[in-house]
């Protein structure tokens, strides 16, 4: 008896190969989804795989998302080449053929580029996540994705609430999802995850990462980022003396008080007249 569609299509995804992931973390993601709906039927998805523990995570995360949720959804994995001497993603390549997972490695001069647009001894961090995070947007654009998934976790999110708080005189934290300027929406599946539990998604899984010696700043000579360490420093202190300090950040961020702050456009008042 020949199958249906239905029986096709659940046959196909039996079949899909995924690496094991902690059924914990596939229900902070599941519910991640469900709670903020970052994808849904149809969608064509482009992730930026840098090849470190969070972006891989990342795309098999979707992968188990791809084989056991209810709707379709394409997605494949990008790349993003500084044109830096002696780059080589042949190891992050074999890795996605291995799973199943399309992925491009897309070529850019910002490297070459970079030379003339940092000063030396200047900060870098802000300049090559720009230049990058652009890049990945002219690819989705060029191949017609509607969303783009970056692998930013839950410590992400604290870490760059306080960074802006302390550094930059602001509240502000990174969104679960967003429109771009450029008219597709940036999506963050893994933004309530732990970052502990994607380095022990590698780890269970013997992942070989990519880490610092694919950033430019390494052949350059620039100041080492400070901000991000000494937070993420401060938040394991506070972490080590308050077990459930992430907790109550998770349940900050989703019980804000805004006309409690010292912003008279936020507040809601009826004894002036204009």
């Amino acid at each position: 008896m020949p199958l249906n569609d239905k029986d096709k299509d659940n046959a196909r995804r039996s079949k899909t190969k995924t690496l094991p992931m902690s059924k914990k973390l596939l229900r902070i993601i599941g519910r991640t989804n469900g709670e903020f709906k970052l994808i849904g039927e149809g969608d064509k998805i482009l992730v930026g795989l840098s090849g470190g523990k969070d972006s891989l995570a990342l795309v098999h995360a979707l992968k188990h998302i791809q084989r056991h949720a209810p709707f379709h959804f394409e997605f494949e994995a990008c790349t993003i080449s500084y044109g830096m001497p002696q780059e080589q993603y042949n190891s992050l390549g074999e890795h996605c053929k291995k799973y199943e997972i399309k992925h491009t490695v897309y070529e850019t001069n910002i490297f070459d580029v970079s030379q003339d647009a940092i000063r030396e001894n200047s900060s870098f961090c802000s300049y090559f996540s720009r230049m990058r995070r652009g890049a990945l947007y002219s690819f989705a654009e060029e191949h017609g994705f509607n969303k783009v998934a970056l692998g930013h976790h839950f410590d992400d999110t604290v870490e760059s609430f306080f960074m802006n708080m302390f550094y930059n005189g602001s509240m502000r934290a990174l969104a679960p999802i967003y429109k771009t300027s450029r008219g597709f929406h940036l999506i963050r599946p893994l933004i309530q995850a732990r970052e502990s539990q994607l380095l022990a998604f590698a780890e269970d899984n013997k992942l070989e990462l990519i880490g610092d010696e694919a950033c430019p700043a390494m052949l350059k000579e620039v100041k080492m980022p400070h901000a991000r360490a000494s937070t993420k420093a401060w938040l394991a202190e506070i972490e080590s003396k308050n077990k459930d300090a992430f907790k109550m950040f998770r349940a900050s961020f989703k019980h804000i008080h805004d006309d409690t702050f010292l912003d008279p456009t936020r507040w809601h008042r009826d004894d002036i007249v204009d």
